[in-house]
C-alpha cells in the first residue's frame, strides 16, 4: 500500500527576498497529519520564511506547495482554500491583534470567509473555549495580559478550523505556569484532529513534545522522530543548537547500566524522577 500524500509539502522550494540573497533552495518539506513537528535552526536559518511558504504569506520562487497532493494556485479561490487548511500565528501576538474587543478580534477570519452569522458566533465560542478564554470574550484586547494576547491570537487562526496549525515561537515569553497550560491547550487541540507544527528554539521543549523534529542546517532540512533527532550531535551543532537534557541523561543512564539500549529515555524531569526511583536499590 503506497503512503498517503503529506497533508501539506514544499517540492524543490527557493525562495530569495527582494535584492537578497537566497534563504531557501531546493528545499523538500512535509507537514504530515496527526504528527505534532518541532522546527528547529538558529536565527537566520529560514524558520519565519519557511512556515510563511507553508501559510501562502509568501510565494515560492520555484518549485511548489502542495495540499493532500494538490498543487496550490495563489488565486483568491487557491489562497482562500489553503487558509482553511493552514493557519500562522506569529510569535508577537501584538503583531496579528487588532480588533477591539477578543471576540470581535478571533471573528475576523471567519467573518472573513463568508459565514452565516450563526456559524461566526459558534466558531468563536468554539475557540474561546478551546483556548480557555471565554470569560474574556468582551475584554478590550489592549487590556489583555501578554499570555492572554497569544491565547487570542491562537483562537482567531483556530476559529477558522484549520486542519494545519503553525505557531512560531509560541512559548516564547510565558511564565512556566503559562506555558504549562498552553502545552496542555495544544494537546486539547491535536486530540480535536489539529496538527500542530511548531517553531521553537528550545530544545527540551521539542524533545517533550514533538513527535518529530525539522532541524534547518545549511546543508537542508533534516526531519525526523524527534528522540531520534534530537540526539545526533552533528545535526544539531549544524542547526546551532545544544543537546537536549533529556537525551544527555539518557546517555548517563545508559552508561550507568540504569537504563536499556533499546529503551527510551527521559522526555521529562518527571519521567527522569520515575525512571530512577523504579531503579532497585532506590526505593525508601
Amino acid at each position: 500500500m503506497s503512503e498517503a500524500a503529506p497533508l501539506v509539502a514544499l517540492r524543490d522550494v527557493s525562495f530569495a527576498y527582494e535584492d537578497g540573497p537566497a534563504v531557501l533552495t531546493g528545499l523538500d518539506f512535509e507537514v504530515r497529519e496527526g504528527r505534532a513537528l518541532a522546527l528547529l535552526g538558529r536565527n537566520g536559518s529560514g524558520k519565519t520564511t519557511l512556515m510563511r511558504l507553508l501559510s501562502g504569506g509568501l510565494r515560492p520562487r520555484a518549485g511548489e506547495l502542495t495540499v493532500d497532493g494538490g498543487t496550490v494556485s495563489y488565486d483568491r479561490k487557491g489562497l482562500t482554500r489553503l487558509r482553511t487548511t493552514v493557519q500562522l500565528v506569529v510569535q508577537d501576538p501584538d503583531d496579528q491583534l487588532f480588533a477591539a474587543s477578543v471576540a470581535q478580534d478571533v471573528s475576523f477570519g471567519p467573518l472573513n470567509l463568508g459565514l452565516a452569522d450563526s456559524e461566526v458566533r459558534a466558531r468563536v465560542a468554539q475557540a474561546l473555549a478551546a483556548l480557555d478564554i471565554a470569560a474574556l470574550a468582551d475584554r478590550p484586547t489592549h487590556l489583555l495580559s501578554y499570555g492572554q494576547r497569544k491565547r487570542t491570537a491562537i483562537a482567531g487562526a483556530v476559529a477558522m478550523r484549520p486542519r494545519v496549525l503553525i505557531l512560531d515561537e509560541p512559548t516564547a515569553g510565558l511564565d512556566p505556569d503559562g506555558q504549562e497550560r498552553l502545552l496542555a491547550t495544544l494537546d486539547g487541540l491535536r486530540a480535536s484532529g489539529t496538527t500542530v507544527v511548531m517553531a521553537t528554539h528550545d530544545v527540551d521543549l521539542a524533545l517533550r513534545w514533538a513527535d518529530d523534529a525539522a532541524l534547518l542546517t545549511p546543508s537542508g532540512v533534516r526531519t525526523g522522530p524527534a528522540p531520534e533527532n534530537l540526539a545526533r550531535t552533528h545535526l544539531l551543532r549544524e542547526a546551532g543548537l545544544r543537546l537536549p537534557w533529556g537525551v544527555a541523561a539518557a546517555e548517563l543512564l545508559r552508561g550507568q547500566g540504569l537504563l536499556a539500549g533499546a529503551a527510551p529515555g527521559p522526555r521529562t524531569a518527571e519521567e527522569l524522577a520515575t525512571l530512577v526511583a523504579t531503579q532497585p536499590g532506590q526505593a525508601g
